[in-house]
């Protein structure tokens, strides 16, 4: 018969501590530490600043040239978001890039190694940006209508609603096609720079060469996303044109430079 001896534990000995269980952070919380990232850098908050501003020297410049009867809700707010969808695009760049930039990406991705985590809130982070600045813009549009109110102009409320829902297009899409090219090409100024220039150098050859015309109505989102802020309700076909256009400057460098982002070895 086998006898099975036990060891007791030698007097003082102290037992090994119990570690617990790290959780990994939630979505919310990486987006939370996106969103404090982006006013965090100072190129970051000088372009959220800027943002505001020109959405804000907008309305001014009307108050003081535009006639009386154009003095409106819907004149101040629309023209607010066109200067602020050329910045955003920027700021989607700067934080997807900003961990390659900055050389954080090793501290960040070895505290979430799930790298599609980090690029998701970072994605989140920006759209909420997005559809922070459609509200800034209503609420600088109601201060300029105020005031027109007070001094003689127009001031009159009369607003689309669908434009609120078209607005959040434009921004969102805005934002997230610079993200693409950040995530594509994960380097600040090549990717503003390659956001600028290729799709402006697609409209251009669109217009010079007769073959591109007619693609160029599919891919140019300057010409698919101006029916956006027409007074008519879009048809199907536009919605089709603009889905095409965001297909290949959005949807396109995204998953491409997901994947490459995945792929890439941090140093």
């Amino acid at each position: 018969m086998t006898t099975t001896t036990t060891t007791a534990p030698a007097a003082g000995a102290v037992a090994p501590r119990q570690h617990p269980a790290v959780r990994r952070p939630s979505l919310l919380r990486l987006t939370a530490v996106e969103l404090r990232k982006l006013v965090d850098t100072r190129a970051g908050r000088w372009l959220l600043i800027t943002i505001g501003l020109v959405t804000a020297v907008i309305v001014t410049l009307q108050l003081i040239y535009a006639k009386d009867a154009d003095q409106t809700f819907l004149n101040f707010f629309v023209p607010s978001l066109l200067p602020v969808s050329v910045l955003l695009p920027v700021l989607g760049i700067l934080s997807i890039t900003s961990e390659w930039s900055q050389r954080t990406a090793l501290t960040t991705y070895a505290l979430v190694p799930r790298r599609e985590r980090v690029i998701g809130a970072k994605l989140i982070a920006v759209l909420l940006t997005a559809l922070a600045s459609v509200l800034a813009s209503l609420a600088v549009a109601a201060v300029g209508t105020l005031v027109a109110s007070a001094t003689g102009g127009a001031g009159t409320w009369q607003f689309d609603w669908s434009l609120l829902l078209n607005a959040a297009i434009l921004q969102v899409a805005s934002v997230l096609m610079g993200a693409a090219f950040g995530l594509l090409l994960l380097n600040p100024p090549l990717a503003i720079v390659g956001y600028l220039l290729l799709p402006t150098l697609w409209a251009v050859l669109g217009e010079m060469v007769r073959p591109l015309r007619g693609p160029s109505g599919w891919l140019d989102t300057n010409k698919t996303m101006e029916p956006l802020f027409s007074s008519d309700a879009l048809t199907g076909e536009q919605w089709g044109r603009m889905a095409v256009s965001l297909l290949v400057w959005m949807v396109l460098p995204l998953a491409v430079g997901l994947v490459r982002t995945l792929r890439r070895e941090v140093s």
